[in-house]
């Protein structure tokens, strides 16, 4: 049996002294680089004249370890530092791919796995029982942290640490762990550049507190209700003709203190056993550490976008513009939005009509919808909050008119973003560089139908009234009675 003779014989192995390479050793990288347990066949170091290495050793080699290691000394004294091992690797797991070859003998052998690394030599010293000594070991060039130094061992030795190597790979696939971190972003970049309203998000929620049943506010209705009217809201703002679309809902934990009637009277979170009370209730109570009671109050946000994205309107201003051309008035839901627009502006024409806006409202009415204006200047002015009353928290439609106002009398721009719908005509207009951006998940809204709205003209400034006709005058909104405006004005009976 010459093959198995010489597999007992004595060999230069290679031992993994620093780092590892566990990553490679059972990746599709692991015939890139020598593992512990390999047996060392050539030794190439340094550079010759014409390209070759100026010193070779291949093996058997005489002397083992201790002739490598003279060997490597010589070449690092000369200053040849660059080494390539080339190894073999012999295991049970290469025995089970094994490809028999035909030898020159005719006769079938193993061809073993071939694996290389490039390396430099690097000396190290150790502590032995003789004092110190140095020997020199190989550290890998593709990793610096990896180091494997060389040792004499039996063929056999060499067979069973390779061949242990399905063990170490279910052992350590057991005990692999992912890693996480955290990595720098560059957020003010990404607001910037990327969001269709710089540093602003196209995310729109209302927060609808649970309705009080008592003065005192000890008592609220359920969660349903508050889900009903969140439900309610978002179907009247569409019939109306506000072009959202419904994205999500969620509730939301507010926590407060009570005490007294309020406490007593509100569901108790002080053991597992309350929680199937809690799952509908929109105020229960427990007691910290200190004795204080808190009051978690339930709310529920609804999440819901533009059917189609906001299109920014900017109105430039000029010399002489004695009114802006257009009204505002807001929806029983809290929405403001542009109810009329100047026509008769032959002579001079309103910053209204040279913006387009008066464009986009023509084709708003055309799909019955409103032209919702959503930002003014940036900022957003649509309903954000239901009080524990029911009342909607928005805002008020003469403030603005005073400040568009003073917009046209300072000659700033005025930019307003307005919230768009699907199915606009070819003919809408549209600004250059300036298009809507389409968002995620559009609902179908219902047909438009009309409802009472509060009305505040904003901007029209001077009286318009055809001969004949004495016009209608609309109500100013109540919210907001110290607000003032410049003019008042009358519009004729067919304008919305």
């Amino acid at each position: 049996m010459p093959m198995e003779s010489g597999r007992r014989q004595g060999v230069v192995a290679i031992e993994c002294v620093a780092g590892g390479s566990r990553a490679e050793e059972w990746g599709p990288g692991s015939s890139e680089t020598v593992q512990t347990g390999d047996v060392v066949e050539e030794l190439l170091i340094g550079v010759g004249r014409r390209g070759e290495p100026a010193a070779h050793a291949a093996a058997p080699f005489k002397g083992g370890r201790a002739a490598l290691q003279k060997l490597l000394h010589a070449a690092y004294k000369r200053g040849e530092t660059s080494v390539e091992v080339r190894v073999r690797r012999s295991s049970a797991s290469a025995q089970l791919q094994r490809q028999l070859v035909a030898g020159d003998s005719g006769e079938l052998q193993v061809a073993d796995d071939a694996a290389s690394m490039q390396a430099c030599i690097v000396p190290q010293e150790s502590v032995g029982g003789i004092g110190r000594t140095r020997h020199y070991v190989l550290r890998s060039i593709r990793d610096p942290n990896y180091a494997v130094g060389l040792v004499d061992r039996m063929e056999s030795e060499c067979i069973a640490i390779r061949g242990s190597r399905s063990s170490r790979v279910v052992c350590a696939l057991s005990k692999a762990q992912l890693q996480d971190g955290y990595v720098s972003y560059p957020w003010e970049k990404k607001m910037r550049e990327v969001l269709p309203i710089p540093n602003s998000s196209s995310f729109l929620s209302l927060l609808i507190l649970p309705m009080a049943l008592d003065r005192a506010g000890s008592r609220y209705n359920c969660v349903e209700d508050t889900l009903a009217r969140a439900n309610a809201w978002i179907l009247s703002s569409q019939e109306s003709g506000v072009p959202i679309a419904f994205l999500n809902v969620q509730t939301e934990a507010l926590l407060t203190k009570i005490s007294g009637e309020t406490a007593s009277s509100t569901v108790n979170s002080g053991s597992l056993a309350d929680l199937p009370n809690l799952a509908n209730a929109s105020l229960y109570g427990f007691e910290d550490y200190h004795g204080v009671d808190i009051g978690v109050v339930k709310a529920v946000r609804v999440w819901y976008t533009a059917a189609a994205g906001e299109m920014p309107v900017e109105i430039i201003l000029e010399e002489g513009d004695a009114r802006l051309g257009f009204a505002i008035s807001r929806t029983q839901e809290g929405f403001i939005y542009v109810s009329s627009v100047v026509e008769n502006d032959v002579e001079r024409q309103a910053p209204s009509t040279r913006s387009g806006l008066r464009d986009l409202y023509r084709e708003a009415k055309r799909a019955s919808k409103l032209l919702v204006i959503s930002r003014v200047s940036g900022q957003k002015v649509l309903p954000w909050m239901v009080s524990t009353s029911g009342a909607v928290r928005c805002f008020d439609t003469v403030s603005l008119s005073q400040k568009l106002s003073l917009h046209r009398h300072a000659l700033r721009p005025i930019l307003l973003h307005v919230l768009m719908w699907d199915g606009m005509s070819d003919g809408a207009p549209t600004q250059p560089g300036r298009e809507p951006c389409p968002l995620p998940l559009p609902l179908p809204s219902p047909e438009f139908a009309e409802l009472p709205r509060q009305n505040s003209y904003a901007c029209v400034e001077q009286r318009v009234q055809t001969e004949g006709d004495p016009g209608v005058m609309h109500e100013r909104d109540t919210a907001g009675d110290a607000s003032f405006r410049f003019h008042n004005f009358s519009l004729p009976s067919n304008w919305v």
